[in-house]
């Protein structure tokens, strides 16, 4: 089928748009800059700088994963609103396509898979209470992190008012080869002066990106998916564990924590990604009958970094 996928040439996306062109679907991927996206992405697939361009060939499915990284730049207010302002325009848009596609007279696609976050949550642990399982259920705390996804989850409601069925997948932090969070993290750990961040007891969701990919899939093809869904490994490890992991893993030693106030004082509010957490569990994924083949943290890094050159010293 024709799949319409925003942020098709990030870090999620790449991998989800050779998963999906391997399975034998139609590509159609919106990108601010096309033609460095082609470059990106498997032949055959149809680049444009607007959902709304891809009226002519309505799609049968939608993918929403775009959206500014909250994890590039200090935490202004013009960040901040950048950070809300480009996932709900992307949403909006996937939503006036299927308005416009309505009022044509054209077949609206059959889902939705839109993306989210586990910062819907808010703050459920701050590294001293870490003792609340979350599920899908669970009632999140206000701050910013949940407004911010809170208002991206609400922007796809139209979609779901036309009739679409959509799945919102809450994601956790994404670990895979080549970028995202762990490519950040692996200098210091090579070098030896890896650590836990603040006393690391905040717990850190993860998620190997294959799994993501094919949880994200997974819902895009069951039919009965539909509602929110936690996209996290089910067994989820405190900053401490997760930082001992990876020190094993690369077999080097991580015992130089970064203390809170430092954090605070060099990222200032975006410090709470790293001092924050939430003991996230994929309970409706899991009930759906989708499984996981990275389940635990040691097996997921060891095969992210067994096709990494060695570290020197």
């Amino acid at each position: 089928m024709r799949v319409l996928i925003t942020g098709g040439s990030g870090f999620v996306g790449r991998r989800l748009c050779e998963t999906l062109a391997r399975q034998g679907h139609g590509l159609q991927v919106v990108s601010r800059a096309p033609a460095r996206a082609r470059a990106q992405l498997p032949d055959g697939c149809d680049v444009r700088d607007s959902a709304l361009a891809f009226a002519d060939t309505p799609p049968e499915a939608l993918i929403n994963l775009a959206g500014e990284s909250i994890a590039v730049k200090r935490w202004s207010e013009a960040q901040k609103s950048e950070m809300i302002d480009s996932r709900l325009h992307a949403t909006g848009e996937l939503a006036a396509l299927c308005e416009r596609l309505k009022e044509g007279g054209e077949p609206l696609p059959a889902v939705l898979v839109s993306a989210s976050a586990m910062g819907y949550y808010g703050e459920q642990n701050d590294g001293d209470q870490n003792d609340t399982v979350v599920s899908e259920d669970t009632p999140p705390h206000d701050e910013f992190a949940h407004r911010l996804c809170a208002r991206w989850e609400a922007a796809a409601q139209p979609v779901a008012e036309l009739g679409v069925r959509t799945a919102i997948v809450r994601i956790g932090l994404v670990l895979g080869e080549g970028g995202g969070s762990l490519e950040k993290m692996l200098p210091p750990f090579r070098w030896g002066v890896g650590g836990r961040f603040g006393n690391g007891r905040q717990f850190m969701p993860w998620i190997h990106r294959d799994d993501l990919v094919a949880a994200i899939s997974f819902l895009l093809g069951r039919e009965s998916a539909s509602g929110v869904y936690n996209a996290s490994a089910p067994h989820p490890v405190t900053n401490a564990e997760f930082t001992r992991t990876l020190g094993q893993v690369l077999h080097r030693p991580a015992v130089l924590p970064v203390p809170a106030l430092v954090l605070k004082a060099g990222l200032g509010e975006m410090s709470r990604l790293l001092l924050t957490g939430a003991d996230m569990r994929p309970v409706r994924l899991q009930q759906a009958g989708f499984t996981f083949r990275y389940r635990t943290l040691d097996r997921a890094l060891e095969a992210i970094l067994s096709s990494r050159p060695a570290a020197r010293g």
